[in-house]
């Protein structure tokens, strides 16, 4: 049987070629959840690790790939709730005269290193928007039938493709096809009755 579909038992039989989509797939959507090359490329490796670890747990149930998402999946939400609850450290605020961290961002030349480039600022306004927008988003979703929102979800937020989703749900491409087209129709509906014409 394909791993890409469904192994029963054996996490450790998955081809190579299977493992490195895997990975790119998982970097790409750690990348976009977290912002940051190093704490994606952090949560895979600790996904994949847990994934491993725990082989002896994984029935089957689901395709490998939908599992190992879902790992890691946790792993980044742990890295958003670090975030928040981390203040600055001491030696993080330290005086540009001062010895200490500060020299260390810092080349031979006066520039920074690209590892420590100070982000761009976000705007609080614009991140409580998109906090509110994806609340209501949530709730819409969570209002859709379980199976348009299963299908949605694996399609739009995990990126599985089609034949994967009907791999995993034993329906048809046109099956998918219509189930998505239900959902985005009515996650339209509500987004704009709950978002849009409050706004407005």
């Amino acid at each position: 049987m394909d791993p890409t579909v469904r192994i029963k038992g054996n996490v450790a039989s998955a081809t190579p070629e299977f493992l490195a989509q895997m990975r790119e797939d998982m970097l790409r959507f750690a990348r976009l959840q977290l912002g940051s090359d190093d704490e994606a490329e952090d949560a895979v490796q600790e996904a994949l690790a847990g994934a491993l670890r725990n082989a002896a747990d994984f029935r089957g149930e689901a395709a490998l790939k939908t599992w190992i998402i879902a790992i890691l999946k946790n792993k980044v939400a742990d890295i958003l709730r670090k975030r928040q609850r981390l203040p600055l450290a001491a030696s993080q605020m330290a005086a540009p005269d001062q010895e200490g961290p500060l020299p260390a961002v810092f080349d031979q030349r006066g520039m920074w290193h690209d590892a420590a480039r100070p982000a761009r600022w976000s705007d609080p306004e614009a991140d409580l928007h998109t906090t509110q927008f994806l609340a209501v988003f949530d709730a819409c979703l969570n209002r859709l039938p379980p199976q348009q929102g299963r299908v949605f979800m694996m399609r739009e937020v995990v990126e599985l493709g089609t034949e994967e989703i009907c791999a995993e749900l034993g329906l048809t491409i046109n099956n998918v096809h219509v189930i998505l087209h239900r959902a985005r129709l009515a996650l339209r509906a509500c987004l704009q009755i709950n978002w849009f014409q409050e706004g407005a």
